[in-house]
């Protein structure tokens, strides 16, 4: 069992009342001090508080930057696509934080003349968690338990997808050493990036290292991606270097994200309430459609824009919510070869 450093505060008193509870019988003066921490423990609670000073830091206003570079092919024949590159503007808002366990949602700000928002993704910290949900390829994923030895100072990040889907999870600890903090993980799979998923089924899957690290001027998010293939034995497609650069800024039209998420937070909670619902309940589940899953999230997006337009009513909107989600889940993920794309066999050659 994990025990906060709440709980192991609260358990000292306990034992130093008992142990001068058995002196009282001996002696009829008893001096009672306040259980002093051991120099491991202090330091454990310093190193808690540095990690969550490094996770909260990732929220404000940014320019942001995206740049995905292919750098080495591993089949035969396979030609580098063109580096990809975009930015934009977006907002990053803390909207959890029960000490162990940090909800960051991100929102774009988009458009010419006329801007609007766009809810992005959301990442969700949680501090030495007795599991990790994972990808396992094909829309499926899958909670892997994390012995107490492992996740013993770590966070678990778990990516969620712009309509609280899952995306992908990964564990490690952060660091703060060398004038920086880092949360390093190994590389765990995620899904194709949009980027990729509407354009591309020459590859299924990304074994991802998914670094953040926290800079003067924001932070960073770099990835070491390595695209696979996964019909018969895995085979590694292309490697590909990912930088998002997230620069404060907040000359943009920030009250658009925030005004967005004031009108719609209590939907996209109750949305966020059923995706947990169905990961508590079940070990792994997955999603009954394959590939890119915009006919998902179109509707959950759509719905979230009638509650903020007033055109649908926020009981209606969450009962449909639940409805969609029930429809396109499944608790019977199957094998890997039945939920995966087939891949086009001249993007091999």
């Amino acid at each position: 069992m994990k025990l906060s450093f709440e709980f192991f505060g609260r358990l000292m008193v306990l034992v130093g009342a008992v142990i001068l509870g058995g002196c009282a019988a001996q002696s009829d003066t008893l001096v009672v001090s306040a259980p002093v921490d051991t120099p491991a423990v202090a330091e454990s609670a310093a190193k808690f508080e540095r990690d969550r000073e490094a996770i909260l830091a990732m929220a404000g206003n940014y320019k942001v930057t995206f740049n995905f570079t292919e750098t080495v092919p591993f089949v035969a024949g396979y030609e580098l696509k063109d580096p990809y590159v975009t930015g934009g503007h977006e907002v990053v808002r803390v909207i959890e934080d029960r000490g162990e366990y940090i909800s960051l949602q991100h929102i774009l700000v988009v458009g010419g003349d006329e801007k609007f928002p766009v809810k992005h993704w959301r990442q969700d910290w949680i501090y030495e968690p007795d599991s990790v949900l994972v990808f396992i390829g094909g829309n499926a994923w899958e909670k892997r338990p994390v012995s107490d030895a492992e996740a013993r100072g770590k966070w678990a990040q778990v990516v969620y997808q712009v309509d609280d889907a899952p995306r992908y999870g990964a564990l490690a600890a952060w660091t703060h050493a060398n004038g920086m903090s880092e949360w390093d993980p190994p590389a765990e799979w995620r899904p194709l990036p949009r980027r990729d998923a509407t354009k591309r089924d020459d590859y299924h899957t990304i074994a991802a290292v998914n670094r953040h690290a926290i800079t003067p001027s924001g932070w960073v998010h770099e990835q070491d991606n390595s695209k696979l293939i996964l019909t018969d034995e895995p085979q590694v497609l292309v490697r590909e270097i990912g930088v998002n650069t997230y620069t404060r800024f907040d000359d943009f039209e920030i009250a658009i994200a925030d005004d967005y998420w004031a009108a719609t937070e209590d939907y996209w909670a109750a949305v966020r309430a059923e995706w947990a619902r169905i990961e508590a309940e079940h070990d792994a589940f997955g999603l009954s459609i394959k590939g890119e899953p915009e006919e998902l999230y179109m509707k959950l997006l759509t719905l979230a824009d009638e509650v903020e337009t007033g055109e649908k009513t926020e009981r209606k909107a969450i009962r449909k919510a639940r409805e969609i989600i029930g429809d396109y889940t499944t608790t019977r993920v199957g094998d890997l070869a039945e939920r995966l794309n087939p891949i086009v066999r001249e993007a091999r050659n």
